[in-house]
């Protein structure tokens, strides 16, 4: 029932509209150079079109027919992931360098049409899309009889567009990581910082406070990676140059780690610590927060398995 009440006539609108108000206008005017153009708007246009194509499909209830056809054109999705990174740089760029292309765009983000959304809330919609047609896919598909004439389509439709939204979720993970890479990079002074967090899988960072075998408990930054935890400590506030970044003190392989939790440790008043040991060395590390403690716990563990396997 409520699968297919609701074709998506407002999705197909918002995309006509874009290519009408935003991406045409743009071509004539030219206030965009087209290589720009094309960056900030990917395959917006050809998707317009298959969506396009499908409409008629999906207001008739010819659902099967409608979906096979669309599962075609599935590769323009993944190359519009592949480019929201560079079209959200692309955007901001050009709304802060370039006044005419600024004024278009806050022009045409007033009109009625896009309910007071920006350009850069529209543009990762067919994405978001995406995903609403696998629900639809699956769900019919899930609701057909295996003796029905679309049961075949729909099930094959569904597989299709499961695997694109897999492959979006996937390039989006890795655009994600990447500035996360980026960001760390910014904070880590140092020649070797580049060198040590490149190609990397990021999974956490904050302050833990290293428990030395003598002595008082010292704050460090912590990044954790998939293979590796990079301890690093803060440069003094009076560095002119490197005010606010970190300097990495040891890169510590998570394959080679035995992790261990430490309670009723007298000496914190989180009661915990975490004990890393590796073959040269041995870490306690210890929070204020419990429940912090427990975030890194459950991250270390999971880049210790993923190190297993």
């Amino acid at each position: 029932g409520s699968v297919t009440s609701a074709p998506p006539i407002w999705y197909h609108q918002f995309l006509c509209d874009l290519s009408k108000y935003f991406v045409a206008i743009l071509r004539a005017k030219g206030t965009l150079r087209p290589p720009e153009r094309q960056a900030l708007f990917g395959p917006w246009e050809l998707i317009y079109g298959a969506s396009q194509e499908l409409l008629p499909y999906l207001e008739g209830g010819r659902w099967g027919q409608g979906l096979e056809g669309f599962c075609n054109h599935l590769e323009l999705y993944t190359q519009f992931a592949a480019n929201v990174e560079r079209s959200r740089t692309i955007l901001q760029e050009q709304l802060k360098k370039n006044k005419h292309f600024r004024r278009f765009v806050r022009l045409q983000e007033g009109r009625p049409e896009f309910g007071g959304l920006q350009l850069q809330d529209l543009l990762p919609l067919p994405l978001q899309r995406l995903q609403q047609y696998e629900n639809l896919a699956v769900a019919l598909a899930e609701n057909t009889g295996p003796n029905s004439p679309e049961h075949k389509q729909l099930t094959r439709a569904a597989q299709l567009i499961s695997e694109t939204a897999q492959r979006v979720h996937t390039i989006g993970q890795k655009q994600k990581n990447e500035q996360h890479l980026q960001r760390i990079q910014a904070l880590l002074s140092g020649r070797q910082a580049k060198g040590l967090i490149s190609g990397r899988w990021f999974l956490r960072q904050g302050w833990l406070l290293v428990v030395p075998p003598r002595g008082e408990p010292r704050p460090r930054m912590f990044f954790l990676f998939s293979d590796a935890l990079l301890m690093a400590k803060p440069r003094p506030p009076l560095h002119l140059l490197q005010s606010g970044t970190f300097a990495c003190r040891a890169l510590y392989p998570m394959g080679e780690c035995q992790l261990h939790r430490v309670f009723g440790h007298s000496g914190g008043p989180c009661g915990g610590l975490l004990s890393l040991s590796f073959p040269h060395e041995k870490l306690l590390l210890m929070s204020t927060d419990q429940e912090e403690l427990s975030h890194w716990y459950h991250s270390l563990t999971l880049a210790i398995s993923s190190q297993k396997n």
